[in-house]
């Protein structure tokens, strides 16, 4: 299951006129990708209240808005810098209002979503929202929740990074992150080529990923590239990465480093090795490109990992992205019963 269609969108909202642009655009992006049985008007009005929430409490902020082609439904991912909802709960209640208005908006945005989930705290708030068609299948593989953020670097249309999952089944799922080398087209048609030939089978482990796509990127500028398998059975993380592609296995305990060795898939890959790490189901998989500094600690969020997984990408992409990179960041967990 490759989760790549028509956008992301990234939404600056600073004022107000920035909202209605913000609609428009969203409205676009359903459209363009086959989208056309999610309801629009749901969208627009969730939109707006997202934006004027951002204006209104963040002081301005970002809408991210990504097509989910399988799931038949459009995610929206609202960050701010802001002070944070004193209670989230009352912040959703009818009638409740910090700034003075109807404070009707957040509850609208529960009622008419099909799925709503908040992380808030003092230095900012992110909140994740998907309008969905009826009766949709599932947004993310049977038996896992998946949240990621993709994006250019600014000032480029083409994003140089790619991401896919795949569940092979309810007790395993691969993750693959790409970066092309450099921006703009070039990498991008790097880092697609990298996803058109990543198809899991239990077979292939990430180290035969990895060296697959290899190959494959030759006629391309090349790619970093990380691929992790998670096995429940086992209780397992296989993973294997070329170049400046990393992540990491989060638990409440501890965090543990995935380790990706030097070169450049198409180009110079010398050694790839495989490395396998404890995996426990109270955990969050974490895969990104060095769009994302390094330097995150999920410890600095408390009860982020308990959190929706695009939260989690959300509020890292929010608080150690650069500027001067595409940026790509997908965390993934077992789904919740």
């Amino acid at each position: 299951m490759a989760d790549m269609t028509a956008g992301p969108l990234l939404c600056p909202i600073a004022d107000r006129s920035q909202v209605g642009e913000a609609r428009r655009r969203v409205a676009d992006l359903a459209g363009r990708s086959g989208l056309d049985d999610v309801p629009r008007d749901r969208l627009a009005l969730i939109v707006n209240e997202l934006g004027s929430n951002l204006i209104k409490h963040g002081g301005g902020g970002d809408l991210i808005a990504r097509a989910l082609a399988e799931g038949r439904a459009v995610e929206l991912l609202a960050l701010d810098k802001g002070v944070g909802m004193p209670s989230v709960d009352r912040c959703f209640e009818d009638g409740y209002s910090t700034a003075g208005s109807a404070g009707t908006g957040l509850g609208a945005v529960r009622r008419l979503a099909s799925l709503v989930d908040v992380y808030s705290r003092p230095g900012g708030t992110a909140i994740v929202a998907e309008v969905t068609a009826p009766e949709p299948p599932s947004s993310s593989p049977a038996g896992w929740q998946v949240g990621a953020v993709c994006l250019p670097k600014g000032g480029e249309d083409a994003c140089g990074d790619a991401w896919s999952t795949s569940a092979e089944s309810r007790e395993r799922l691969a993750v693959l992150v790409v970066d092309g080398l450099g921006h703009g087209a070039g990498a991008a048609d790097a880092a697609d080529m990298a996803v058109r030939h990543f198809a899991p089978q239990p077979s292939r482990t990430p180290g035969v990923h990895l060296a697959i796509l290899h190959e494959a990127l030759r006629s391309t500028r090349g790619a970093a590239a990380a691929v992790a398998c998670i096995d429940r059975r086992s209780r397992t993380v296989t993973f294997a990465g070329v170049g400046n592609v990393t992540g990491a296995i989060v638990t409440p305990a501890a965090s543990r480093q995935l380790v990706s060795m030097s070169g450049t898939l198409g180009h110079v890959a010398h050694r790839i090795r495989e490395f396998t790490y404890a995996w426990s189901d109270d955990a969050v998989l974490v895969m990104h490109s060095d769009g994302l500094s390094g330097r995150w600690d999920l410890e600095r969020y408390p009860g982020l990992i308990g959190r929706h997984p695009s939260l989690v990408a959300g509020v890292l992409f929010r608080d150690y992205h650069r500027d001067r990179d595409d940026v790509t960041v997908v965390a993934a967990r077992v789904r919740p019963s």
